[in-house]
């Protein structure tokens, strides 16, 4: 910018120097010629162009260079970045780090440090592994039951973002300094999550926190895997794919105050569709949830006690199996699964279940909003207090 505004003087003043240099040249010859014919002439028009000719082109030399050396200093200056890259970049990552932590990442941020810590694998110092690298900003979407829900983008088991909501109790923004044991909640139909296949579970657990007959807990509704219709039937027929969300376990415990993620805090819930998601996760893994709840579910009791036979040795399920006094299907799928653990190998036999048929109502809506606050009421009481 600076040299293309140094080119306008330099044209102005070659011209003007070219200029007066023949006018000067044109009154140096009219007076060669009145000296030939021995007449007396004026020399001041000719020394005065003459002058101002040489000002000009004093004007043109500086311009001339002050271009080049703008020209020359420009590359030095590339030259020098080129050389003290590195030291700029650390300064540029200060300066990233420190806005970082002003201000929370956006979700298309958190997916892409999320990414970058699933590639990276394990931690490989204790520094590294104690350090929160894993964190989302979660946007409020609503109010329902009487507390907050919010949503962000965070990595799945497979890689890929999906969203996932979380729903605080009214009591997390009552008690600042209390940490809260957490609940996940599987969905039934791939790409969304289970509030948007059973909008009254908020309703449901808001209407059992404010009957005093349930503990809070936080919520959490991750968006069920892509690729089949009905994720939760594949999850019955191989549990062994019941694996541990690490990354969502981390996101969860690094950006909102919840106890710290183990069979003591955490638990599973599903309704429905999702609720072999919930009775597999729970039988499956005990060592990281430590009671599950499904309610109003279908079940393949073989594949779900081979899935409690193959446990962690020394745990003990604890599972919840709830269904309407009017649902016979329900029960009766409730009833094969618990008679099947309790004839079943390993820790499959030693699990507690437990079959809940006694909730009858005019709807059945109202049927489903009270499993629900059963529920609820069963896996707070089965994990810790919030702290």
């Amino acid at each position: 910018m600076v040299r293309s505004l140094l080119v306008i003087p330099l044209l102005a003043a070659a011209l003007g120097g070219v200029w007066l240099a023949r006018g000067a040249l044109q009154r140096w010859r009219d007076l060669r010629a009145a000296e030939t014919y021995e007449l007396a002439g004026d020399r001041w028009p000719m020394l005065l162009r003459a002058a101002g000719a040489m000002v000009c082109g004093v004007c043109v030399t500086a311009l001339t260079l002050l271009t080049a050396l703008g020209a020359f200093g420009g590359l030095s200056r590339n030259d020098r970045t080129a050389e003290g890259a590195e030291p700029a970049v650390d300064a540029a990552g200060a300066g990233a780090a420190a806005r970082q932590q002003a201000a929370p990442p956006t979700p298309a941020e958190s997916v892409q440090v999320q990414a970058q810590t699933a590639a990276q694998g394990a931690p490989q110092t204790q520094a590294a592994a104690a350090m929160p690298a894993v964190v989302s900003r979660f946007d409020s979407v609503g109010h329902p039951g009487g507390g907050e829900l919010l949503q962000s983008a965070v990595l799945g088991p497979d890689g890929h973002p999906r969203n996932v909501r979380v729903w605080l109790p009214p009591q997390y923004a009552k008690e600042p300094n209390a940490r809260f044991p957490v609940v996940v909640m599987h969905a039934a139909a791939p790409r969304k999550t289970a509030d948007a296949e059973v909008p009254d579970v908020f309703e449901g657990i808001g209407s059992a926190l404010q009957t005093g007959k349930s503990r809070p807990f936080v919520l959490v509704a991750p968006e069920a895997p892509n690729g089949t219709a009905h994720p939760c039937d594949l999850v019955a027929a191989a549990p062994q794919a019941v694996s541990d969300d690490a990354t969502l376990r981390t996101t969860i415990a690094a950006t909102f105050r919840t106890l710290p993620p183990g069979p003591a805090s955490w638990g599973v819930l599903g309704v429905e569709g999702g609720a072999p998601c919930a009775a597999a996760a729970g039988l499956a893994r005990p060592d990281l949830y430590g009671a599950a709840a499904a309610v109003s579910g279908r079940y393949d009791a073989a594949a779900l006690t081979q899935a409690g036979a193959e446990a962690p040795a020394g745990t003990v399920p604890r599972l919840l199996l709830a269904a309407a006094k009017g649902d016979a299907a329900g029960l009766d799928a409730a009833r094969k699964l618990q008679a099947a653990l309790k004839a079943g190998p390993g820790p499959a036999a030693k699990a507690d279940v437990r079959i809940s048929d006694n909730v009858q109502d005019y709807t059945a809506d109202r049927e489903r909003l009270r499993l629900v606050r059963q529920a609820a009421q069963y896996l707070a009481e089965a994990l810790a207090k919030a702290s």
